[in-house]
């Protein structure tokens, strides 16, 4: 994939990444709205496996963010199997200096529109702690629809918290 939205890019992630990828990675607020396999701290060593491991998995549904310089932010989707083929869970995160820019937002929209045409999907869900007010603006933005809340569905920073459950369904 590599995708072109005003002065951004969505595209596969390149060992080049790897510094840009663990100064931006390395931050406790992004962190703390992601689950325990993006660690904390976030250093060169970690960046360099995320990479060879997501670039090992086909088709491709990891994808970088980034500037001409350098990247800033992650999207990918996670495929279903067996009778949720068709589904795929949306994860994202952005640098914290480019917060509040709409990016995420465009880039949400078209890897939306491209997983549907490009994997044949017929669902993509999110499930963003129900405190993230950030992702869960981005996910109404792209006309995701609230289905429900997850009630302590999860274990984060010492504590259980609720998960909102959105969906995309074409």
């Amino acid at each position: 994939m590599d995708i072109i939205f005003d002065q951004y890019q969505i595209r596969e992630w390149r060992q080049s990444d790897v510094p840009s990828l663990a100064k931006y990675a390395n931050n406790c607020n992004i962190a703390l709205n992601l689950r325990d396999g993006f660690p904390h701290p976030y250093g060169e060593k970690d960046a360099k496996a995320f990479i060879e491991r997501t670039n090992a998995i086909k088709p491709s549904t990891s994808f970088a963010i980034a500037t001409n310089a350098e990247i800033i932010g992650g999207i990918g989707l996670v495929l279903r199997r067996d009778i949720h083929r068709f589904s795929a869970e949306i994860g994202y995160w952005l640098a914290e200096p480019y917060w509040d820019r709409g990016i995420m937002t465009k880039a949400v929209r078209l890897v939306c529109d491209w997983a549907f045409t490009e994997l044949n999907l017929t669902r993509i869900f999110a499930e963003p702690f129900a405190a993230n007010q950030a992702s869960i603006a981005v996910l109404r933005n792209c006309n995701f629809v609230h289905e429900g809340t997850s009630r302590k569905s999860a274990y984060k920073d010492g504590q259980f918290l609720d998960q909102e459950i959105y969906a995309l369904v074409r």
